[in-house]
């Protein structure tokens, strides 16, 4: 039987509220400042909630060019520009590999909900006769990793994963397998997601899951907080370039980390409420170490899902205390979404970039907002600054609605 093969991670790209350069996210989220402010794209006057993660000063024409920006929704140019980004960073020359060898699987939650709501607009008021022939192209949750494997005309395994928040974690697992037993070389994978619209914005606070904080944006995701009060809406895109390791060491390519572990599950329980014993999620993590055969002691780290939440806070919490026991109380656990707010389907894949630089550079990110730990939040989430620490095991956890939980395991490469 052939023995599966190593994955290593050699590039990355971001974009963020707090910037669309690995730079100025890494220097962002180690000074814990909050990417969180008020919203520009509409006018939010009659909204319940007013501040999300926003992406400034996006120019899409000055990426692409302006025909080639009109003809993807803002979803898909965050995961075009983050690909590109990851492709730079990787210094990988796709003309010197098989296409056939390399793939795309990028996931998003939503899609383009964006031209979804443009076009229907259009539709009522100008009638079906007027709706853009890009309408479908630009909104389908495939689009982005459509859009990527033309952009090198790769044309190994292309696919895309829409399981909420889970999806960009799914679809680096995936991913990940796909080397693993052979089937590409090279894929280039995470999330992205651009769900600030009237809908987006309006459909997750009428399920009351916002943080209602207009007075004080920065402060509003506070993750593990006594006062927590919902999730702060959050939009950009997390992609990486996986190789395996023979092609990676070939090249002399730069390595990050090397994936250890991949592990999924369902809680089985509502269609929005996470298991509030956090079974589910302690499923995930508990075949991710397996998938790794590491031992729940070997991990020093965790890039918690964290979202700030009432009960999603809590439940992650209970989930990492019946995996890891007493090691619970020595890991160190931090929650990127207090800076970055939630970045749904895309927070994944930027989870995990967050999680490689920590093995990278030793330093890993704060919960930002901690200032009253809830009592049944008691672990060491690494509250308000920063940490200097030399991490060699990192885990990221990924969990959303419709009760999909997903966890990555990463380690230091070699891995000691």
């Amino acid at each position: 039987m052939r023995q599966p093969r190593r994955v290593v991670l050699t590039g990355m790209g971001v974009i963020t509220s707090l910037g669309d350069s690995l730079d100025q996210f890494w220097t962002g989220l180690c000074s814990g400042r909050s990417g969180v402010g008020p919203l520009t794209l509409f006018d939010v006057t009659e909204f319940k909630v007013h501040f999300g993660g926003q992406v400034r000063d996006w120019d899409p024409a000055a990426r692409f060019g302006g025909k080639e920006a009109r003809h993807l929704d803002r979803f898909a140019q965050f995961a075009l520009a983050a690909a590109i980004a990851a492709v730079d960073d990787s210094m990988i020359d796709f003309k010197a590999i098989s296409p056939e060898r390399c793939g795309v699987i990028i996931g998003s939650g939503i899609g383009g909900l964006n031209e979804f709501e443009s076009q229907h607009t259009i539709m009522m008021q100008k009638g079906p006769s007027r709706i853009s022939p890009f309408t479908i192209p630009k909104l389908m949750v495939n689009a982005g990793s459509g859009q990527v494997s033309i952009r090198w005309g790769l044309q190994g395994p292309c696919s895309a994963v829409a399981t909420a928040c889970a999806s960009a974690t799914n679809a680096i697992g995936d991913a990940y397998k796909l080397i693993q037993v052979g089937d590409a070389d090279v894929m280039i994978t995470g999330g992205s997601e651009a769900a600030i619209t009237h809908m987006g914005l309006g459909g997750f606070a009428a399920m009351r899951a916002l943080s209602t904080r207009n007075d004080d944006p920065p402060r509003a995701s506070r993750p593990f907080d006594r006062d927590r009060d919902g999730f702060v809406l959050a939009e950009g895109a997390g992609v990486l370039i996986l190789e395996a390791e023979e092609t990676a060491l070939a090249r002399g390519a730069r390595i990050y980390a090397e994936l250890l572990g991949y592990g999924m599950s369902a809680d089985g329980w509502h269609i929005t409420a996470p298991d509030e014993q956090g079974r589910g999620a302690a499923r995930a993590m508990t075949r991710c170490l397996a998938d790794a055969q590491a031992a729940p002691d070997q991990v020093q780290y965790i890039n918690a899902h964290g979202t700030s939440t009432p009960l999603g806070d809590l439940a992650e919490t209970r989930a990492m205390k019946q995996v890891f026991g007493e090691h619970a109380r020595r890991l160190q656990i931090s929650s990127t979404k207090s800076q970055l707010g939630h970045l749904l389907g895309a927070s994944g894949g930027v989870e995990l970039i967050a999680s490689a630089l920590a093995i990278h550079t030793g330093v890993l990110p704060p919960t930002i907002n901690l200032d009253n730990p809830s009592d049944d939040c008691d672990l060491d989430y690494i509250p308000n600054v920063a940490r200097e620490s030399r991490v060699d095991y990192v885990m990221s956890n990924s969990f959303g609605f419709g009760g999909h939980n997903a966890s990555l395991l990463i380690g230091r490469y070699p891995t000691p």
